[in-house]
């Protein structure tokens, strides 16, 4: 059981854009850390037993929801421009050994504390090695650490060469192979299904090989037949319009990071059949290809062919996002932290990217950031808002987000489900940091 609480005098940000801010509110936290009442100040009797936080003049709103993130690396820059024997030989020798998996799991467990301690009390973790996300995602779950709520994928789902094959991939390369391998991922107990439709950035070879198809409209399929019949979400990785279209006729429910749209896709994103909940949303990636596409291989250390690639993948994900914004298509947001100069704390970035790039306003992506995203993955009837009856996953401000989206770089406290982190501390990557500040 946790502490109840009542926090009062606080300027209140709902994570609903329907709604304004609302001043000198008070919210109270039952022993369960369900949000059990919200009112005026004067309007609320406070129980004797709840804890009395008094945070006049701070702001609170929803846990920030990251739709989009990787556990195994912590966003300093890395290159995987190396053979595939060395590869082959780090995984055997080094990553698949009791001591490897050791170092794993607690680099894994320090990149999700650093999140729930910059804010983000919800994460969904799109590809990781050896089941360690749901390892994790359990033991938060029963109360062995106080931890963010996991959404997990397990292994991705991808072909013979595909993207992340064969080290952070199950393969197959056939509609009943595609079957076997959602079925092995339920067996260890994943949330959801992550699928590599088209190629990526990090492990192509050559420019154009990001975006490349390498599933089918009926690998895809069989995948989501087999996902949405136990109510399972397939997220699908694709960096080209062609590999966009194919997962969305195969009836995938999210895309992440996509690409430039036809009519054909605007109306499938929109209205899909073949999806979980009749539609399918986008989940683009914008701070994971810009630093790689925009800034000179001298700082980057990248190679020309990742730099071309991000560029390509850059450009053509930012007309989606701005496609899907002008045809109202359900947009979240994700960040693909661990990939280079894409850490753990800092949402913020991602959000401030739409903001100057796709001319949203702080409300629309706080919203997009909360709400939405917790409607994406199916988790709006416990997060997401702040709600009497719902989790009490909640942070708190000096700052007003309202007004400068960077508030959000710095949280004075952070709650999950009830328990109250009062002094959160993040452990920033200077490097990373500076290279990030200069972009902007």
């Amino acid at each position: 059981m946790n502490t109840a609480y009542a926090l009062k005098n606080v300027n209140l940000i709902h994570g609903d854009s329907n709604r304004n801010l609302q001043k000198n509110m008070t919210i109270l936290v039952n022993e369960q850390g369900l949000i059990q009442d919200i009112g005026r100040d004067h309007d609320l009797n406070i129980p004797s037993h709840y804890t009395t936080i008094d945070l006049s003049g701070k702001y609170v709103m929803p846990g920030l929801i990251n739709a989009h993130v990787h556990l195994f690396a912590d966003g300093k820059p890395f290159s995987l421009s190396v053979s595939e024997g060395l590869l082959q030989f780090a995984y055997d020798r080094i990553l698949n050994t009791k001591f490897g998996r050791n170092v794993l799991k607690r680099r894994m467990k320090r990149n999700a504390l650093t999140a729930l301690h910059a804010g983000v009390t919800t994460m969904r973790s799109v590809g990781e090695f050896f089941y360690t996300d749901v390892q994790l995602r359990d033991e938060i779950n029963n109360g062995d650490f106080v931890g963010p709520n996991l959404l997990v994928s397990g292994f991705f789902l991808s072909v013979t060469g595909g993207h992340g094959a064969p080290f952070l991939a199950l393969v197959g390369d056939s509609p009943w192979e595609a079957r076997k391998n959602v079925r092995l991922n339920v067996k260890h107990g994943v949330d959801l299904i992550k699928i590599c439709v088209t190629g990526g950035v990090t492990d192509a070879k050559m420019v154009g090989e990001a975006g490349r198809l390498q599933m089918t409209v009926d690998e895809v399929a069989a995948i989501c037949d087999e996902a949405h019949k136990i109510g399972l979400r397939v997220a699908a990785h694709v960096e080209s319009t062609e590999g966009v279209r194919v997962a969305l006729q195969g009836g995938v429910d999210t895309i992440e990071h996509g690409s430039e749209m036809d009519d054909e896709i605007i109306r499938l994103y929109k209205n899909n059949p073949n999806a979980l909940n009749g539609y399918t949303a986008l989940i683009p990636t914008l701070q994971a290809a810009y630093p790689s596409a925009s800034l000179d291989t001298s700082v980057t250390k990248v190679s020309r062919t990742v730099k071309e690639n991000s560029r390509l993948v850059y450009d053509s994900m930012l007309k989606g996002v701005k496609q899907a914004i002008e045809n109202d298509i359900t947009i979240g947001i994700g960040t693909d932290a661990a990939m280079p100069y894409v850490t753990h704390y800092d949402m913020w970035r991602e959000m401030d990217h739409y903001m100057r790039q796709a001319n949203l306003n702080n409300k629309q992506v706080i919203d997009m950031v909360t709400q939405t995203n917790a409607k994406i993955l199916g988790v709006d009837d416990v997060t997401g808002t702040v709600d009497i009856g719902k989790h009490a996953d909640l942070i708190i401000m000096e700052q007003n987000p309202l007004e400068h989206i960077e508030a959000l770089s710095d949280i004075s406290m952070v709650m999950v489900k009830g328990n109250l982190i009062q002094t959160p501390s993040v452990t920033r990557i200077q490097e990373v940091d500076d290279v990030l500040n200069s972009v902007w």
